[in-house]
């Protein structure tokens, strides 16, 4: 998530708001966040920029949870479609809504559902202050989600903002 003031080496650190992931977690049960560091892991176990979740396997003893840096988004789409086969886990990858790229076709090709979050747009927690976004997203989420069950064909849904807030 990029917002215009904020320094550029704290662009690719927002992290996903709590209440939203211990939705999610609830749903899913993450056991890794394959796109963190010490200060924004959601998850016991997680890989850091320094460990390079892009060349190395993601590791898990159950689903895998990931908020990738939003600058380059298709290498991550590529090796969740190639994590989710090989350990044979679900992940679930939060992402900006933005249908007119290639990294979103990609994943539509590669994942088992979509899942639009409507109704307003996800405020994330700034790497720099510690506190939640009050504006400054320019695009609405979307969650991807990868099964290793996978049906052929991609099948999308939605869920309300205020549901992944109410759930948590």
């Amino acid at each position: 998530m990029l917002i215009r003031n904020t320094p550029k080496s704290f662009k690719d650190r927002w992290r996903t708001p709590i209440d939203i992931f211990k939705t999610l977690d609830a749903e899913f049960g993450f056991k890794l966040d394959a796109a963190a560091d010490e200060s924004n892991a959601l998850c016991k176990t997680f890989l850091t920029e320094q460990q390079d979740a892009l060349t190395c396997d993601w590791n898990s003893e159950g689903a895998i949870f990931c908020n990738p840096p939003y600058s380059k988004i298709m290498p991550w789409v590529n090796k969740a479609s190639e994590q989710y086969r090989k350990q044979n886990q679900t992940i679930v990858m939060l992402l900006p809504s933005d249908t007119s790229t290639a990294w979103f076709y990609e994943a539509l090709k590669t994942s088992d559902k979509v899942r639009f979050i409507t109704e307003g747009r996800l405020l994330f927690i700034s790497a720099e202050t510690g506190k939640r976004g009050k504006a400054g997203n320019s695009k609405g989420s979307v969650l991807f989600i990868w099964r290793p069950w996978r049906r052929l064909g991609c099948r999308m849904t939605y869920v309300q903002r205020k549901e992944l807030l109410k759930r948590a």
